[in-house]
């Protein structure tokens, strides 16, 4: 009942925003006066090295794309997201960029800011109903299926894996585990998957991993859904005895999402296997990006795009600009028709933070 009222709460307030707006007059000349446009960012969390990443990157991008900013954390919290967006509004920003950790929970959110003729942009998340100006995200199914090839690739086509899912909430956490899925029932029926749900916490990920690896001693391969996961993993890997060289026959294989600078450092000194980058810094670049677009009026259409990405229509009235998202490996090799970039390739954003 609390996210109710806080959202209810929220939307009464943001309702008189609304006609606060409409009094003041909703057209910015801020572009023609030479003053900057203001826009918000919500960041999601700050306790991981990928959105700390983020949270660095995207005062970089606001001061090249000629933005000024506000910022808030919502620390995986709708209520406090929900709070932190009339805030927002109040400082008078012109637009808002966030990534609702909880996709199905935003909708009343979105109606009021869309009311107010505030343009959204989501990064990361996209949301389960209701419209935003763009979602900036790279293709989470992908994540799945580039995770399963790569381990139907070394295991054979046969043996038993772990999946530790994010949150069933998100659509980030659904894409990637049915990508997953539906990836090795297509390609590897050979291999058996332990499908766990750890709400994007890596406490529950190594317990559950520890629970499965005493039942199950002979798994050879785990999918970490998120980077959250790496240090417990590790850890069970070790205190098992199975934090080997990937020569060692009781070596198992591990792919990660995200492309943190730990991940590439796993990856090189043999103690994890593989990982998606999640393109963060473009993220922050993209978001921002768009949110001036929206200020000046701009509109896009689904097709390619001028870097590198591709823009679909995912329903009627919202379209994602689908990032690029490589597999990274040791060896940079092609597993299952999928194509990896080294570990140590300058191109990765991991390998780029200073």
């Amino acid at each position: 009942m609390r996210l109710r009222s806080v959202l209810c709460s929220t939307a009464s307030a943001l309702s008189a925003l609304v006609l606060l707006s409409s009094c003041s007059g909703g057209d910015s000349t801020a572009t023609s006066s030479g003053v900057k446009p203001l826009v918000g960012v919500d960041y999601p969390r700050s306790d991981t090295d990928f959105w700390n990443a983020y949270i660095r990157y995207t005062p970089e991008y606001a001061k090249q794309l000629g933005l000024s900013l506000k910022t808030t954390d919502s620390q995986n919290d709708i209520a406090r997201l929900a709070t932190n967006t009339q805030t927002l509004i109040l400082e008078g920003v012109e637009g808002i960029a966030m990534a609702p950790q909880s996709t199905f929970a935003i909708a009343p959110i979105l109606a009021q800011l869309q009311a107010a003729k505030i343009p959204v942009v989501t990064i990361d998340t996209r949301p389960d109903t209701g419209k935003v100006y763009m979602v900036v995200r790279a293709d989470n199914r992908a994540y799945g299926e580039k995770a399963c090839q790569y381990l139907g690739t070394k295991l054979g086509g046969k043996g038993k894996v772990v999946m530790l899912e994010g949150d069933l909430a998100s659509i980030n956490g659904r894409d990637r585990t049915e990508g997953f899925n539906d990836c090795m029932k297509k390609n590897y029926p050979g291999i058996k998957v332990f499908g766990e749900a750890t709400n994007w916490d890596g406490a529950v990920a190594a317990q559950k991993l520890q629970t499965d690896l005493t039942a199950h001693p002979d798994i050879k391969g785990i999918y970490m859904q998120s980077s959250l996961a790496l240090s417990g993993t590790l850890h069970v890997l070790k205190q098992e005895g199975l934090l080997v060289s990937p020569k060692d026959e009781k070596h198992v294989f591990v792919v990660s999402n995200d492309g943190i600078p730990r991940e590439l450092e796993n990856i090189s000194d043999g103690n994890i296997d593989a990982t998606v980058s999640q393109p963060t810094n473009l993220y922050a670049k993209y978001a921002l990006y768009y949110l001036k677009a929206a200020i000046d009026g701009k509109t896009f259409k689904p097709g390619r795009t001028d870097h590198e990405s591709t823009i679909v229509r995912v329903r009627d009235g919202l379209l994602e600009d689908q990032l690029s998202a490589p597999l990274v490996t040791v060896d940079g090799g092609t597993y299952g028709g999928v194509p990896s970039l080294k570990s140590t390739d300058t191109s990765l954003w991991g390998n780029n933070l200073g």
